[in-house]
Formats: structure tokens, sequence, C-alpha cells
């Protein structure tokens, strides 16, 4: 099987879909890869570092397009591209097939099969194909330092002999990806960074990185699939300009990255809110490709209104090419190999949940958006239900709940009863106090919520109040002629596990202030 790497032709784009790394494990999986001349120039990969991984270089792209089998690219192919496509051919990129109808009926002319980057799902399988998250933690990063470019401040607070200069304030508006890799820059370049989000799910990660969450108490969850926000209503977006506006107000830099998957980006700083932010200030609107965040972004452009820098670059992640090539052709990658057979060649399997996510068009069918994913069962109303179906397949028997607790029941009445007739009193007295001190000295630790100790801690507990119980009732018992003996050992026994359940408690606590700030 023949893989090809064209040249992107969309304008600013710098990226290419295999870097010679990737190149040489495709040629692994034992396929020939063919690379365009030039593809790689934007990168920094030449010519030479693809031939040395085992490519062989192809002068243009008609050529390259009419004789592979399976094309790997970072754009949707534009419509020459379309044309040149070898009928039947597999392609693998970004598509977005929400906003792009007209693309797909000509790839589906060309009966092509083709699984979109952008269609991946976000679930812990696929992370290491999520070429979304990648590319959206390179724009997040370098659309701090687009604005930090335009600032004529420090990011920084500074005290010097000739004054003090104030920390610069950051809003970010959107925790995804994008959101929370801005904020980690923004923090690591020394600004104070608030953040705001739909989903207040998102608030402990924004916390985490060191920014203070902006809080928005409106009764509608912004809570979308996939991680990503949902469209809200028209009330709830009114008030959240509102809001927005009253913290851009108090922002010099303001980093905009809010997107609803296949719709236009959501207005949220409004025409007002720039008149009202301070002269100098910096808006990196990263929503430029889908219409902007703001009325007032002008897409790839850098403009001045009311005295505030908008930035509507589309090509963030272009702009680092050869840190966002090798992401992006890693996780192309990924996503080729378990496509791919030694044995059978190109492998679709229409029940793999990631195969199935990504496939949009099938031999030129369309096959998106896929089938909802089925609900878990409702729980069981009976034990027995899920249990009786096991056993008729094959499996064990069922058991029956209680049986255990009923046993053991049984095994501590029969040793009484035996220590009752064959032993001395003592024996039955003494025997009496031990199991009851197991089942008090049990239940009184080990019930205790496991937040509060590790598994291990919970364990040892539970055998210290077994003595801890077991100790008190012995040292109130009194009498016979062992007494003082008895007092004694229980003084210890009460003393000693009263420091091991203390200390339990005492060391799991420092634990847990570990793990917070």
């Amino acid at each position: 099987m023949k893989v090809g790497i064209p040249k992107e032709i969309y304008p600013r784009e710098r990226r290419v879909a295999a870097t010679p790394e990737t190149v040489a494990k495709l040629a692994k999986l034992g396929l020939e890869v063919l690379v365009q001349t030039g593809a790689g120039d934007e990168a920094g990969y030449g010519d030479g570092n693809y031939t040395e991984a085992g490519a062989r270089i192809v002068p243009d792209a008609a050529r390259l397009f009419g004789e592979v089998d399976l094309v790997l690219k970072v754009r949707p192919p534009e419509p020459g591209e379309v044309d040149a496509l070898k009928p039947g051919a597999v392609l693998i990129g970004f598509v977005w097939p929400a906003q792009n109808k007209p693309l797909l009926d000509k790839l589906a002319a060309r009966k092509a099969t083709v699984l979109a980057m952008d269609a991946v799902p976000r679930i812990t399988r696929a992370q290491r194909m999520d070429a979304l998250s990648a590319m959206a933690n390179i724009a997040g990063y370098r659309a701090v330092l687009e604005a930090a470019n335009h600032f004529d401040r420090f990011l920084p607070g500074q005290i010097t002999a000739a004054g003090r200069a104030k920390p610069a304030q950051v809003l970010v508006l959107g925790a995804g990806v994008a959101g929370l890799a801005a904020i980690a820059a923004a923090r690591g370049l020394g600004a104070v960074v608030k953040a705001f989000d739909t989903r207040s799910a998102v608030r402990e990660q924004v916390e985490s990185l060191g920014a203070s969450f902006v809080e928005f108490d409106f009764k509608e969850s912004g809570e979308g699939q996939g991680g990503y926000a949902k469209e809200m209503s028209a009330a709830y977006l009114a008030a959240e300009q509102a809001l927005i506006a009253g913290h851009a107000k108090q922002s010099d830099l303001v980093i905009s990255t809010a997107l609803i998957p296949g719709k236009p980006a959501p207005q949220l700083l409004t025409e007002d809110a720039v008149k009202a932010m301070r002269r100098g200030s910096v808006i990196v609107d990263m929503a430029a490709e889908q219409g902007g965040n703001c009325p007032l972004t002008e897409r790839d452009k850098v403009v001045e209104k009311f005295g505030v820098t908008l930035i509507g670059y589309t090509d963030l992640p272009s702009r680092m090419a050869r840190q966002s090539s090798d992401l992006y052709a890693t996780t192309i990658y990924n996503l080729v190999e378990s496509l791919i057979s030694k044995d059978k060649g190109f492998v679709l399997d229409l029940e793999d949940e990631i195969h199935r996510g990504a496939l949009i068009l099938k031999d030129g069918a369309l096959m998106w958006p896929p089938p909802a994913r089925p609900k878990p069962p409702a729980a069981a109303t009976t034990a027995a239900a899920p249990a009786t179906v096991a056993h008729a397949a094959g499996g064990p028997p069922p058991k029956k709940k209680g049986v255990g607790g009923r046993l053991a029941l049984a095994a501590v009445v029969a040793l009484l009863a035996a220590a009752g007739l064959c032993g001395p009193p003592e024996l039955l007295q003494h025997l009496t106090v031990f199991l009851l001190a197991c089942v008090v000295g049990w239940h009184v630790i080990w019930n205790v919520t496991p937040a509060l100790h590790t598994p291990l801690m919970s364990v040892t507990n539970a055998i210290s109040g077994i003595i801890l119980v077991g100790g008190m009732v012995v040292l109130s018992s009194g009498g016979g002629e062992s007494a003082l003996t008895a007092d004694i050992l229980s003084a210890i026994a009460i003393l000693l596990a009263s420091i091991n359940v203390a200390g339990g408690f005492l060391v799991t606590q420092r634990m847990l202030r570990m793990f917070r700030k």
C-alpha cells in the first residue's frame, strides 16, 4: 500500500502531515511512503531528511495523488486536490464535516474513504490520536506570546530602583485545552490570570494552574458532549456578556478561545466591552476562523479599534510549524497504525469506537455523524438477574446473597457452644470478649469514610480498634485471681492501640494536605 504526503497549499499553512520520524515508522508497517517535493520545507524538514527515512520524493502533487492509496494531510483538500485523488483512495486529515458539505460531496463522487482527525472521539483510548488537543495546546501557548508581543508593558510585576511595575492582568475566555495552555503560559510569564468558562467542572483545573475562576451564577449548565461547551440560551448569553465586559474592563490581555463544534463562535466580547477596555490592551481572538468571539475581529489581521489591539490569526499552530508537525504527525501515525494489519493491509473496523467515530465517508457513502453510543443498561432490580444469565450461558452458578454472613455467624455460635461445653468458664468469657471486640472494633474503625485514610491504614486501624475495644472490656470486667496482670496488660494494649489509631489519622491527614494548595 502506498502512502502520500502532499505539500499543504492552504494560505499560511506551514505544517506537514508526516515527519522523517513517522515516515520511518510507516515504512516499518510495510507501507511505501511518497513525499511531495518541498512538503516539509516550512516545518524544517528537507527532502533529504525524508529520503534518509526511506521515503520516495515525488515532484508534483498531481502525480502523488494519482499514485497513492492513502493520503495524509493537515488541512482539508482543495478542489484541485480532490479532482487529482485516485478513485477509491483513503484520505486522513482535518475535514470538519459539519462545515464542509460541498467538499464531502466531491469526495463522495471520487468513492473516497475519509477519516477526519477532528472527529476522533475524545475517549481515553484515543488520547494518543487526539490531534485537536495537540494543536489547541500549541495555539493557546502561542496566543499568549502574540499578545505579549503587541503589549507595551511587562507581563510580570517588577520592583526596580526606577519604580514599580504592576503585573499584567490576563483574562482567558474558555478553559478547554487551548485556554488551559494559555493560562499556564501567562502564569509562567508572571501575569495575574483569571479564567471564565460556562462549564463549572473546569474550575479545579483552572485553579490548579494558579488562575482564579470567574464565578457565574446562572441556572443553566454549559457542559456539552465530548468535553466541549454547548450553545446557550439568549438570556444566558446576555448575562454572560455583561459579566465578561466587567472583567475585560479590568484586564490588559484577553485570550478568547470559546468554540462550539459545527457552529459559529459565540459572541462574548461585545463592541461596548471593547470600548470600555483600557487603551493599549490586547485581545487575541482564537475563534477568528469561526467568526470570532468579538465582532470587531478581522480574520488573519491585527487591527486596532478604540485603542485596543485585536489579533485574529487563524494559523497559530503553523507559527510553530516544527513543533506542530511533530505532534500532528505522531497523532496521525497512531491512527494509521490502528488501521493497518501486516496480513490484511488496510482494515477499517466499524465495531471499533475510534474508527467509527472518525469515519466520514466509506467508499463514497456518507457515514457521519456516527450512531449515538448506547446508554449503559439500567441497574437490575434484583441481584439474581445478571447472575442467572451468566449461569445459563455456562458460567458459575449464582451465589445467594448473605450466605457468607450466615456461615460466619454459624461458625461463631459453634465456637461459643464448644467453649461452653468443653472449656473452663474463663475461656468462654474471654472468647466472648474477643469476638465482641472484633465486631465492634471493626465496625467502629472500618466504616470511617475512605477519604480520611488509605486502605492500608484502614486495615491497621481496624485491627487496633479491635484491640482497643477488647482492652477496655477486659479492664472494666475486673475479678479473678490474675486481675492485676490482666488490668496491666489491658492498659498497655489500650495505650498502644490508641497511639496507633490517632497516629494513623494524623499521618493520613498529613498525606492529604500534600495534595492541597
